[in-house]
């Protein structure tokens, strides 16, 4: 039964990826057993790299918009690699708070929250939290100015 859950999501996952149209793609993500929130976008291309037995392990909140090749790590090791008693492995889940923005091509490694209303420039590396309304960008990302709302 595992091994069926585990070939659905990585069927839905794939197929969902490439679809010319948002509501079908978070209908699919949705069915992976990903938490989306309403009015959420999400471009083609979200990679989301992650144990398939991971459940609860990605939140994206309400009118979140993800751009075109955003990758979502929930976990990060080196596989099978001879390597893997020697680095350090990172495996969590990454919340996505509401009204955030995620820039085309950029990366979220495990075990981050990006606050709400937060901006995260297009190719930038996110490697550690992002507080509310701040935006980030760089490798890795860090804070170079705060969302000013009235």
């Amino acid at each position: 039964m595992k091994t069926l859950r585990k070939l659905k999501k990585k069927v839905l996952k794939y197929f969902a990826k490439n679809l010319p149209c948002c509501s079908l793609r978070i209908f699919m993500y949705k069915n992976c057993g990903y938490k989306i929130g309403k009015h959420t976008y999400i471009a083609e291309g979200l990679t989301i790299a992650e144990k398939l037995e991971d459940t609860d392990n990605l939140r994206i909140g309400d009118r979140v918009a993800i751009g075109p090749n955003v990758t979502l790590l929930t976990s990060s090791d080196p596989n099978n690699s001879r390597i893997k008693p020697y680095v350090k492995i990172q495996r969590g889940r990454i919340v996505i708070e509401d009204d955030a923005w995620l820039g085309a091509g950029s990366i979220i490694m495990p075990e981050i929250r990006i606050g709400r209303g937060a901006v995260v420039g297009a190719g930038s590396v996110v490697t550690k939290n992002v507080d509310p309304y701040h935006i980030v960008a760089g490798v890795p990302a860090k804070t170079i100015k705060k969302v000013e709302m009235p």
